[in-house]
């Protein structure tokens, strides 16, 4: 997905709350801040992959791709489902995004719901999808897995909390020129119309979430 890798200088400060995490890097000159963000927050972008195109128009959605923020030795990573399902540093996944443009939501009730043993579940539940592969057919099997379906995924099976709407392949745009032609290259004249699909609209419209920042 044309990723590459950044030499970030990290300072940690620790707060009352938490972690807050301030990362300067350099790009053409420009320094960069990343977001302060929280185990367990939900992170959108727009890719630059080949299908973001076509799961734009299929969904009506800015967003492509989307992730949850795990700390890993105390620094934030984006637990993504990409070419398989990996840990990646926050910055790296921000500078992957076309134009760097990110949102975090967090859920409303994240003082309630997401205490340290709730956090812990999302971590164990997290790691049985480790290195899963992509799902290009977005099947609704843990065999191989998409970007909406690990979060939903966890979330679900971890707190029991369902965020976004779940919907048939039948029901998107299928009409859209790059729809039309990632369906013929991924299913031909066989289109799974009732297989069951989260997306990342679906997820970033939920009334669960709030935006806590975005760039």
């Amino acid at each position: 997905m044309g990723c590459f890798r950044l030499l970030p200088w990290l300072t940690c400060i620790q707060t009352a709350t938490g972690f807050f995490f301030l990362t300067c890097f350099s790009i053409n000159g420009c320094a960069q801040t990343q977001p302060a963000v929280d185990e367990g927050d939900i992170i959108f972008h727009t890719s630059r992959s080949v299908q973001s195109q076509a799961i734009q128009q299929a969904t009506g959605s800015r967003y492509s791709h989307m992730g949850i923020i795990l700390f890993r030795q105390g620094k934030p990573y984006v637990f993504e489902a990409s070419a398989k399902v990996v840990y990646t540093p926050l910055t790296e996944w921000i500078a992957r995004g076309t134009n760097r443009h990110y949102v975090v939501k967090r859920l409303k009730t994240a003082q309630q719901n997401l205490t340290p043993e709730a956090l812990g579940k999302l971590r164990k539940t997290a790691e049985t999808f480790t290195g899963k592969p992509y799902d290009l057919t977005f099947e609704w099997s843990d065999e191989r897995i998409y970007c909406s379906e690990l979060v939903w995924k966890i979330y679900d099976r971890a707190l029991g909390i369902q965020i976004g709407k779940l919907q048939k392949i039948r029901e998107f745009n299928l009409n859209a020129p790059a729809v039309k032609q990632k369906i013929q290259e991924r299913y031909g004249n066989n289109i799974p119309l009732e297989e069951t699909v989260i997306s990342p609209q679906a997820m970033f419209e939920s009334p669960l979430l709030t935006v806590v920042a975005e760039k």
